[in-house]
């Protein structure tokens, strides 16, 4: 058990040395841009991996127990039509939160809707943009469902858990509200199927559509979009009945995905002991 114990000391600490090198190494360069790759890469993969790894260890679970083809093909059309109404959702939300804040802060608020240049490096805007839309999704889903969510669950029951967990999720991201009702309906996906990479499929789907509207800056739907104050006014008919139309259906969703979740639930206890 000693022996264990210190070849994870003495790993952990080469590990985060070599980061650290790493570090010291681009800085000397001068190169913000791979800095900051190499530091998302880090905080997406190096240390979610440490974690898990051995969080799996430790209960020996293998990874083909929580992530798996089989049955996924079924949940592929529901995720497209939830990438749509979560999106959907997220957008209209984001306008009433600006539409809310602009008597309290409207300096902040002509900050947060001014669109930022983004680096002329081609390489690095397709390296950020994998990072966001595909790594980001793996880590945050293995993190908040496959390790937050069975813990919280097991510790405070089904519905607190599964608030606790939708409630960090949504503080780690600007828009706390539609992060929140994501968390929620990734989570019923994952005690619903049992496998992690149904709410990773929805994870995706939903980062790429932000890391196109962000890189891209489409002008679909333009009707939707808020682009600048003036928009926080003339465009809240479409806006509320968005957000209105999209949280009732996943609202009903939501109800629909947490029948009988005690079943499901007993079937990933093995995070538990």
């Amino acid at each position: 058990m000693f022996e264990e114990m210190r070849s994870r000391f003495v790993f952990g600490w080469m590990l985060s040395a070599s980061i650290v090198a790493i570090f010291i190494v681009l800085q000397a360069t001068e190169n913000v841009l791979l800095t900051g790759v190499l530091m998302q890469l880090v905080f997406y993969i190096v240390l979610p991996a440490w974690l898990l790894g051995h969080h799996f260890k430790k209960r020996n679970v293998k990874l083909r127990q929580v992530v798996f083809f089989h049955g996924t093909a079924r949940w592929l059309l529901p995720v497209f039509g939830l990438t749509v109404l979560v999106v959907a959702f997220s957008m209209s939300i984001y306008w009433l939160l600006m539409r809310a804040l602009i008597p309290i802060a409207p300096t902040a608020i002509d900050v947060a809707l001014t669109p930022q240049p983004l680096p002329d490096a081609v390489w690095y805007l397709i390296a950020t943009g994998f990072v966001i839309a595909v790594i980001a999704p793996i880590a945050e889903e293995f993190v908040f469902r496959g390790l937050v969510l069975n813990r919280l669950i097991a510790t405070f029951g089904f519905w607190n858990g599964l608030g606790l967990t939708s409630l960090i999720f949504g503080i780690f991201h600007i828009n706390f509200f539609g992060a929140f009702l994501f968390a929620v309906v990734a989570s019923l996906l994952y005690v619903k199927t049992g496998n992690l990479l149904v709410p990773i499929l929805l994870h995706i789907a939903n980062n790429t559509v932000a890391v196109y509207q962000s890189f891209v800056n489409p002008s679909f739907p333009q009707w939707l979009r808020v682009m600048n104050i003036n928009d926080l006014y003339t465009k809240s008919i479409p806006n509320l009945i968005v957000l209105i139309i999209s949280l009732a259906l996943l609202l009903f969703i939501i109800l629909r995905l947490a029948r009988d979740p005690e079943n499901k639930i007993e079937e990933l206890r093995v995070f538990w002991k």
